[in-house]
């Protein structure tokens, strides 16, 4: 049968030790091998998690809203502008002096320019998905491992909370059957180790809880993105759809030199006004989310000092 010191080495064999990822360093003693493991464990796996959130920081920071966010204000600078009055029926004398066409061609600029800024509004959202699902997938990846290395630091915390309490059930043992001044030199090296460990576990649980705190930011902010880009979707899909639908009909009255029956203007004004709400709301989600996006990159650089105490 093991004796007390045999069985305590025992919970931690090379093999075990090769699992934790411990940095190879040649240790003179059984003693200094164990203190070596109680400053050490799961390193290996904390460095992973160093280079991991380095390589998120990059990942998030790829995220660009900025043209989208630019089209959005330059839509909502233009939409609800039209001037619908300059489109009512001409009298005799404005048809003569040629006030009238003067009026249409100020609408049809007008026209215009909405229109451009929500086709290039199209374009960019359209940008944006493809840049999103890039990054979404890069970012995912990078999450995966993150989670992988988070559980082995857990399973290493309980391994060593359990090997702490037990040299400490040891301890108390040995030192209620007292011996000679080996066996109380003994008890003090095993103590200190203890407290080696100790202090291991703790900067290992607080590398764990920010890293995952951080995990769980990214997490939520993903789904922040997702949610961003179906809203924008959304809208090319109903406001801004709608206001080609009505107001390519009133632009082509005025073309044509005609006027837009009252009851067709009234909905072309509605539609207009619809989707300068529409890019202002959008605009301001997107700004929103921007921040968002500045406080996670934040985070991710704070969780560097955490990382590298206890890589």
């Amino acid at each position: 049968m093991q004796d007390d010191d045999d069985r305590t080495a025992s919970l931690m064999t090379p093999a075990k030790l090769a699992q934790l990822k411990v940095r190879p360093k040649p240790a003179a003693s059984p003693a200094a091998w164990l203190d070596q493991l109680a400053a050490d464990a799961g390193s290996g796996h904390v460095r992973r998690l160093v280079d991991l959130r380095k390589q998120l920081e990059g990942q998030v920071a790829e995220a660009r809203f900025d043209a989208v966010r630019g089209a959005l204000d330059a839509l909502a600078a233009q939409a609800g502008q039209l001037d619908f009055a300059q489109l009512q029926p001409k009298g005799w004398l404005a048809r003569a002096t040629g006030k009238g066409k003067e009026q249409a061609a100020e609408f049809l600029a007008q026209y215009d320019r909405t229109r451009k800024c929500g086709e290039d509004l199209q374009d960019d959202v359209k940008a944006l998905q493809r840049a999103l699902v890039t990054q979404g997938t890069a970012v995912e990846r990078s999450l995966l491992e993150v989670e992988v290395e988070l559980k082995a630091i857990e399973k290493i915390i309980d391994q060593g909370a359990r090997w702490l309490q037990d040299m400490r059930n040891q301890l108390k043992a040995r030192e209620a059957a007292g011996g000679d001044e080996a066996a109380r030199q003994s008890m003090q090296e095993d103590e200190a180790r203890c407290e080696l460990l100790v202090a291991r576990l703790k900067q290992l649980r607080g590398a764990s809880s920010a890293a995952q705190q951080a995990l769980e930011q990214c997490r939520q902010q993903a789904g922040r993105r997702s949610a961003l880009l179906e809203r924008l979707q959304q809208a090319l899909e109903t406001e801004w759809k709608t206001w080609q639908r009505h107001l390519t009909a009133v632009a082509r009255e005025a073309k044509a030199g005609g006027s837009a029956a009252p009851e067709g203007t009234e909905v072309a004004r509605s539609a207009d006004q619809a989707l300068k709400q529409c890019a202002l709301q959008a605009a301001e989600d997107c700004g929103a989310l921007q921040a968002q996006e500045q406080a996670l990159v934040a985070e991710l650089v704070a969780l560097q000092e955490p990382l590298r105490a206890a890589a």
